[in-house]
């Protein structure tokens, strides 16, 4: 029998468990700054309660399930306020979590959407002198860049977007581009803009016209730059410089949401997705043209995510299903060494939230706000489990030694330095 170690929040009477503290990392955009959810700190909350390690508790206006980013001494978040029709966009003083200022991005109808959707959805990016945001303006792409004290320098309706789903792209930086996925049901596209003017630098076709919310990797393999996602019925890469396609494998299924992590050691890429049918694959990387039968490593069904997005760690890869059963896997073979339902019985199971790494832990966020910290291995071993007593869609982010939780309606900050 799979052994497990539950700590849970009211039994933890001990101190935040930290080794020395390493230099801040920035967390400039989806899934940080590699865009796969890992961190380099090391001193990262992982037993806690709320009575003693909650650094601070700040009210968000508004509604969105977009993850803040960090740049320094500075949280940048966005939001949607009902009472109005705005999108806007915060920023908040990291040591205390007040509110420096607030912008109004977008004022137009709501779009209508799935239940597990937001009109705040798309999560900001930065390079430390813009900011970037994005959002739906009726049926068109509404992207816009800032300084970063919240003056605006450009805004741009790079192409039509639609789906029932409502909307969700995050952008992405590379070089002098920012990258915008818009697969949508209709005339789907990539598109790059000048991150100075908004011009548009390239512009590609998705050619299956499906939805998709996919945010791309970067990854320099093998001496070529490849930008790679799921999305539009298939998995591709494209040169982030051009957007000329390098590879593409069909399938495996219509419609994908979580973002492709990748193994260096290995060299594999991991995706899970999806909808109708759900599957995860270990993808060998490199060459052109349609590789659906070269590069393909290893294939499985069970415990599929379709939202979270996973994680690869070390020898592992490590995903939790959205009804939140996780699973670990050797990353070289696909042999699972357990998969397991993080939430105990009785408690609501579901999971959106993507999950973190430091590359010895793994932090997993319930729908109902339960944060698990799990250390990959053979068996399952769970290290806490605390209740963070508001419900939870926004990614957790780590900055300093702390982590930041967007609940329904406030911002945790647990760990790290008291203001």
């Amino acid at each position: 029998m799979i052994s497990r170690t539950f700590l849970l929040g009211a039994c933890l009477i001990g101190s935040l468990t930290l080794p020395a503290a390493p230099a801040a990392e920035n967390w400039p955009g989806w899934r940080g700054p590699r865009g796969d959810g890992s961190t380099t700190e090391t001193n990262l909350p992982i037993q806690w309660s709320p009575a003693d390690h909650l650094t601070w508790k700040a009210a968000i206006p508004g509604k969105g399930h977009s993850s803040p980013i960090v740049w320094e001494d500075r949280i940048y978040l966005t939001t949607a306020l009902p009472e109005t029709a705005e999108r806007a966009l915060l920023c908040l003083d990291r040591a205390s979590g007040r509110i420096l200022w607030q912008k109004s991005v977008l004022k137009s109808p709501f779009e209508d959407l799935h239940r597990l959707n937001s009109h705040a959805s798309g999560t900001p990016a930065t390079d430390g002198k813009r900011l970037f945001v994005t959002f739906l303006d009726g049926t068109e792409m509404f992207v816009a860049a800032y300084d970063m004290d919240g003056n605006r320098l450009w805004e741009t309706r790079p192409g039509t977007f639609s789906s029932k789903h409502g909307y969700c792209s995050c952008p992405v930086l590379w070089r002098d581009k920012v990258i915008v996925n818009g697969d949508h049901d209709g005339d789907a596209y990539i598109v790059a803009l000048n991150q100075e003017t908004g011009e548009t630098i390239w512009k590609t076709d998705r050619p299956n016209k499906t939805r998709s919310y996919c945010t791309p990797i970067i990854r320099e393999i093998a001496g070529r730059h490849e930008m790679i996602l799921s999305g539009s019925k298939s998995v591709a890469s494209y040169d982030p410089d051009t957007g000329k396609q390098h590879w593409v494998i069909d399938g495996p299924t219509e419609q994908f949401v979580a973002s492709l992590v990748y193994n260096p050691t290995e060299n594999l890429l991991f995706l899970t997705c999806g909808f109708p049918e759900k599957h995860i694959v270990a993808i060998r990387p490199g060459g052109s043209g349609n590789v659906t039968k070269s590069h393909i490593v290893w294939r499985e069904t069970a415990g599929a995510s379709y939202v979270p997005s996973p994680v690869a760690v070390g020898p592992y890869f490590v995903v939790v299903a959205d009804n939140g059963v996780a699973s670990c896997f050797v990353a070289k073979t696909g042999e699972r060494l357990w998969r397991e339902r993080l939430t105990p019985e009785g408690q609501p199971g579901g999971h959106s939230a993507s999950l973190i790494t430091d590359d010895r832990h793994v932090w997993f966020l319930s729908d109902g706000g339960l944060l698990t910290v799990v250390k990959p291995g053979p068996t399952l071993e769970i290290l806490s489990q605390v209740a963070l007593g508001e419900p939870t869609s926004a990614s957790p982010v780590p900055h300093d030694g702390a982590l930041l939780i967007r609940g329904e309606s406030h911002l945790f900050c647990i760990g790290g330095s008291r203001s």
